[in-house]
């Protein structure tokens, strides 16, 4: 007769096999010999899948075997090349994120009260957009209490750099300390999401959502994710690559973090302004010049990431330009932007939202 153990494994795997017979991992034709499959196994070890009991006993929710295997990985892939660590370094990166103190020790009050102090010091630098020396101070308090908080707020900075898989890192991190965290499923699937990985995204967003069902955020996060999930499954080519583009990539992309098909936009804004953009002219600059910006790409990400889209097209001024746009009158120039208040609230809003964005706790 099978252990617990060994029953815990075969029901948590049942539970992924009809995950991806839900998700469309496996083909309709499949599903039959599936089910048979899973019927066989649960019927083997003992199990029962349809059991609250069962599931009570053996499920490992939030977790699943492949959020456990991903944790696994990348374990081991670090203790395979920490030996080896001048030889294969391919350049500084911006911040450097020492070893996480070990979970075991448990802070003094101390000591908890100091390395509340070096988060709030954090939070202040990520609200003046200076990422870098926001990640040194959530380091420092790290160093002194393991705090999941202090390792999702430093997930944030990371994100706001472009360091995604430093994000993923520090997201999956702060759920070992506490896997009732909600925040850091949200974390590891914005981040997992900007790195194209968006089935991985779907499975930290619906792991949040066990524990904070009402988050509206992680809702939208979801839905979009799983939009995108089935995309990328439907075009392999465009597998593990953020998508740009498509229907409906501006929503999508204020949701999850994801981008909306910039070039288009600049080519439409472009066709519309018939030329008022040109140098010297006093009208627009050049957009597709500018989404070629990596900075600007990264900002622009971000206020997507957060809302900035439904801010704008909330702005009456927008909706102005546009209609006048649409009637010929081309595009507004820099100056017209810089004398209108509610504009240059919006421009305030795109260059600074990045700092409110990050979410630090």
């Amino acid at each position: 007769m099978a252990d617990a153990r060994k029953k815990q494994l075969v029901f948590n795997f049942i539970e992924f096999l009809r995950a991806s017979g839900e998700d469309g991992t496996v083909k309709e034709d499949d599903k039959e010999s599936l089910e048979v499959a899973v019927q066989c196994m649960a019927e083997a070890f003992g199990i029962d899948p349809e059991s609250s009991e069962d599931k009570e006993r053996y499920s490992l929710a939030p977790a699943s075997l492949l959020s456990i295997l991903d944790v696994f990985l990348k374990t081991k892939a670090k203790a395979s090349t920490s030996p080896s660590a001048p030889s294969s370094s391919t350049g500084p990166a911006p911040t450097t994120a020492p070893a996480p103190a070990p979970a075991t020790t448990s802070a003094s009050e101390t000591d908890k009260a100091r390395a509340e102090a070096l988060k709030t010091k954090g939070n202040a630098l990520m609200g003046q957009k200076l990422y870098d020396s926001a990640i040194e101070q959530y380091t420092q308090a790290i160093e002194v209490d393991a705090n999941p908080v202090y390792f999702s707020n430093r997930a944030a900075a990371w994100g706001a750099l472009g360091e995604h898989e430093k994000a993923v890192e520090d997201a999956t991190r702060a759920i070992e300390l506490d896997p009732k965290f909600a925040k850091g499923f949200s974390r590891l699937g914005h981040a997992q999401f900007s790195l194209g990985n968006y089935t991985e995204a779907v499975e930290a967003y619906e792991s949040g959502l066990k524990l904070d069902p009402s988050n509206v955020n992680m809702k939208s996060s979801l839905a979009t994710a799983k939009v995108r999930a089935a995309e990328q499954r439907s075009n392999p080519v465009s597998d593990r690559e953020p998508a740009v583009g498509g229907a409906g990539g501006a929503g999508a992309g204020a949701g999850a973090g994801g981008m909306p098909d910039l070039s288009a936009l600049a080519g439409m804004l472009g066709g519309m302004g018939g030329g008022a953009g040109g140098a010297g002219g006093g009208g627009m600059p050049d957009i597709a010049a500018m989404m070629r910006n990596p900075q600007m790409m990264a900002m622009a990400q971000q206020m997507m990431a957060n809302g900035g889209l439904e801010r704008l097209m909330s702005n009456p001024n927008i909706r102005n330009m546009a209609e006048r746009m649409q009637s010929g009158g081309g595009m507004p120039s820099m100056s017209e932007l810089a004398n209108d208040p509610s504009l240059r609230d919006m421009a305030q809003q795109f260059m600074g939202g990045q700092g409110r964005g990050a979410g630090a706790e």
